[in-house]
């Protein structure tokens, strides 16, 4: 019998992952205002898988060289107040096996 493969972090499997980031983000906060006066909880920075939005004292930092490209951030800002796009071609995340 084969050795049983043990399962991996979350924080394992994203050691796999390799990003061809562009110099321009392919993520963009619509209305910064959204952010400070009607979102309290900030929850883009508790559903993104990759940590890609901090919040800083009075703004949204993005991230993006590190981005996923789940779409999590399409679908959770209770605002819709993100603008996700694809990365231009040749750029954006890179998987490895493992």
């Amino acid at each position: 019998m084969g050795e049983q493969k043990k399962y991996q972090s979350i924080e394992e499997k994203q050691y796999l992952v390799r990003f061809n980031a562009d110099t321009k983000s392919h993520l963009h906060v619509k209305d910064a205002d959204i952010c400070l006066t009607k979102c309290p909880d900030k929850i883009c920075t508790i559903f993104c898988p990759a940590e890609i939005y901090k919040w800083e004292d009075i703004r949204m930092h993005v991230g993006y060289e590190g981005c996923h490209e789940c779409g999590s951030c399409r679908i959770g800002c209770p605002h819709q107040n993100i603008q996700w796009e694809y990365p231009k071609g040749g750029h954006g995340i890179v998987f490895r096996l493992g």
